[in-house]
C-alpha cells in the first residue's frame, strides 16, 4: 500500500503531425470524471472542426479508475495509446485529450497509434508534476488540562493536525499520517500518554477510515 502517488501540478500541451493530420494533445490534473468531461467539453467547443477528440484518464490515489475512448477512430488506436502514456509516466488523477485534424490521408492502425502515443507523451512531458502524500485520519477528544501533552505527543510521533474544534471542556482534534504509518504512529502517541485514562484526559486517537491528499 503506497503512501504517495504522482500527478500533474498543471496542464501541458503537445503536438504531432503526420501526412497532413495534426494531433494536439492536452494534459490536465483532475480529481473526478466530471472534471475530466468538463475539459473535454471545453476542447470540443474550442476545436469544433476537428475530426476526433480522443481521450483517456486514470483516477484515484491507487489509480483503479480509468477510461479510454477512441471517438470514432479504429478500436484501440487512440484511447489505449493515450492511456498507455499516462501509465508509462506512472501518473494518476490525470486526463489527456488529443484533438485530431484530418489531413486527407489515412494513417493506418500503426500510424494512428504512434500519433496518439507521441502527442500524449509530449503533453505529459510539458506538464509540471508533483508527488502527493495519502494521509489517513484519526480523531481524538482531549481535555484542556491534557491538551499541551497531547499536542506534544502528536508532534513527537509525526502526526499532522488537520482540523481542530474547541468546546466548553474538551477539544476535538483530527490528525493524519501517511496511511501505512498511521497505526504505528497512533501506538506511539498512546504509549506516550499511557498514564492518561479517558476519564482524566479524554479519548485516545482512533482511525476514522478517512483519507485525504497533501501535495509535497
Amino acid at each position: 500500500m503506497a503512501d504517495t502517488y504522482r500527478t500533474l501540478a498543471g496542464p501541458g500541451m503537445g503536438e504531432f503531425k503526420d501526412r497532413g493530420s495534426k494531433f494536439i494533445a492536452y494534459a490536465y490534473p483532475v480529481q473526478t470524471e466530471e472534471e475530466a468531461l468538463m475539459h473535454l467539453a471545453t476542447l470540443r467547443k474550442e476545436h469544433p472542426k476537428a475530426r476526433h477528440h480522443c481521450f483517456a484518464w486514470r483516477l484515484g490515489a491507487d489509480g483503479h479508475r480509468f477510461r479510454a475512448n477512441d471517438d470514432g477512430e479504429p478500436s484501440g488506436t487512440a484511447g489505449r495509446p493515450i492511456l498507455g502514456q499516462i501509465d508509462a509516466a506512472r501518473l494518476t488523477n490525470v486526463v489527456v485529450i488529443v484533438v485530431r485534424y484530418f489531413g486527407g490521408s489515412l494513417l493506418g492502425a500503426s500510424g494512428l497509434i504512434q500519433a496518439y502515443r507521441e502527442s500524449a507523451a509530449e503533453a505529459l512531458r510539458q506538464a509540471p508534476q508533483q508527488e502527493c502524500i495519502i494521509l489517513a485520519h484519526a480523531r481524538a477528544e482531549v481535555t484542556y488540562a491534557m491538551l499541551p501533552e497531547w499536542i506534544s505527543a502528536a508532534k513527537r510521533a509525526g502526526l499532522e493536525t488537520l482540523r481542530e474544534e474547541y468546546g466548553e471542556t474538551t477539544a476535538v482534534l483530527w490528525v493524519g499520517a501517511p496511511r501505512s504509518q498511521l497505526e504505528n504512529t497512533l501506538l506511539q502517541v498512546k504509549a506516550y500518554l499511557r498514564k492518561c485514562t479517558p476519564s482524566e484526559g479524554g479519548t485516545l486517537p482512533w482511525p476514522e477510515g478517512v483519507l485525504s491528499v497533501k501535495a509535497t
